[in-house]
């Protein structure tokens, strides 16, 4: 089993994709855009690789304009030994990596126009895995589209539009129930008739589920029945909830517990799940750490080495309950572990923590400091103290510094990403 994460890494530097509007959209521009943006992929890949994190997703917006005529560069062969070594290190790892096109995708729309341009994106997003060197179980996630007062004939849509599509490009294409318009028994339906892989999303099912009803492991086993030798393992999309928002918003971070109950009943000890979380790698590194064969105390030594300067920005209390419950060198308290860091960022920010906190990164390096940089410290301490400056202001100046004089140890810290 694999668990991995969409398109964002938190926590890692330079690690940001950019984009480029349209009338600033140069050759120059996009060339250079597009070689940032393959160098924050391999941050991102590198990350994945020494967190033995086997799933990721790939942004769409890797090359700015893609899919656009804007964009006329010949960029896999621009960027070659980019794509090259990149791909080189996700096939080593044995990670698996996917794209998803974004909601203006509609492969089923009546109008030409739109199904053109989706079928020139779902092509960018094939060149995009093609030049990584990726083979067909690396997938491209699509959903069906809208319905425009037909469903039966927006699905028979679909599946003509689908014929358009090259070969290349079919044989990575893979569709996904949502959670408005098509449940996961209509998206079987043209998974089968298609002869493509069906890809299950509990949070849509939740939200939009089919009259027959089911349980996830129902629905999950009847998926996995489309999936293929050649497409890889069977791969599931998992989310959960946000309490008070809007139906089919994600959460911050996985509730472990929830997550836990999910996976204890899963039959295929193979399957691959994407988790859709907003923090990320760090749900997805939770879930891993939880589900792991080889339970590891320095695998919490390790997580705690980033949270630790966050928790103590948000709870001392915690803070030393949790350098308490990892004393014991010999357990793997992983719930209790991840149940205080969740408790800890569930709580304002105090002030006085959050000095306290700053004081001791500040620690690192106040010895090497130049006057300058104690008077810009003690400046920024005491505007945040007196409301008259910001946390985020005196914490950009300690990032500065942690990068100026090279401390890698805070550089991974959490402290300077979570809120």
């Amino acid at each position: 089993m694999s668990i991995g994460y969409a398109c964002l890494n938190i926590g890692t530097p330079n690690t940001n994709i950019r984009s480029v509007m349209q009338r600033n959209a140069t050759p120059e521009k996009l060339a250079e855009v597009t070689a940032h943006n393959l160098a924050a992929l391999e941050r991102m890949i590198d990350y994945n690789c020494k967190n033995d994190i086997k799933l990721f997703r790939i942004s769409s917006d890797l090359i700015p304009f893609g899919s656009s005529p804007v964009n006329s560069l010949d960029w896999p062969e621009i960027h070659k030994e980019d794509f090259d070594r990149i791909g080189a290190k996700i096939r080593k790892s044995g990670m698996r990596v996917s794209m998803h096109p974004g909601q203006y995708t509609v492969l089923n729309s009546p109008t030409e126009d739109v199904v053109e341009r989706a079928i020139a994106d779902l092509i960018y997003h094939d060149k995009s895995l093609t030049a990584l060197g990726t083979d067909t179980s690396n997938k491209i996630v699509l959903h069906v589209g809208g319905i425009y007062g037909d469903k039966e004939a927006a699905m028979n849509r679909f599946a003509d539009n689908f014929r358009r599509l090259p070969e290349n490009v079919q044989k990575r294409l893979i569709i996904e129930n949502d959670d408005r318009l098509y449940t996961i028994e209509d998206v079987l339906k043209l998974a089968n008739q298609l002869q493509i892989p069906a890809v299950y999303d509990n949070l849509h099912h939740a939200i939009n589920s089919p009259p027959s009803g089911g349980t996830d492991q129902y629905w999950i086993d009847e998926a996995n029945k489309t999936w293929k030798e050649a497409d890889g393992s069977q791969k599931i999309h998992y989310s959960q909830q946000a309490p008070g928002k809007r139906p089919g918003a994600h959460t911050d971070t996985i509730d472990l517990e929830t997550f836990l109950q999910f996976h204890n009943h899963l039959e295929d000890p193979s399957i691959d799940i994407m988790l859709e979380v907003k923090d990320k790698n760090l749900s997805a590194i939770k879930c891993q750490n939880a589900t792991t064969a080889v339970p590891k105390p320095l695998l919490l030594e390790k997580e705690w080495g980033r949270y630790k300067y966050a928790i103590l920005e948000k709870s001392p209390a915690v803070y030393q309950a949790i350098r308490t419950l990892l004393k014991d060198k010999e357990a793997y308290p992983v719930q209790e572990f991840y149940r205080l860091i969740d408790t800890a960022f569930a709580a304002e920010t105090h002030l006085g923590y959050a000095e306290n906190a700053a004081a001791h990164v500040w620690g690192y390096f106040k010895k090497h400091a130049t006057d300058t940089e104690h008077k810009q410290y003690e400046k920024n301490l005491a505007n945040y103290r007196n409301n008259t400056g910001t946390l985020a202001t005196l914490k950009r100046q300690l990032f500065k510094i942690a990068e100026k004089y090279e401390v890698d140890y805070l550089l991974q810290s959490l402290y300077f990403y979570l809120e």
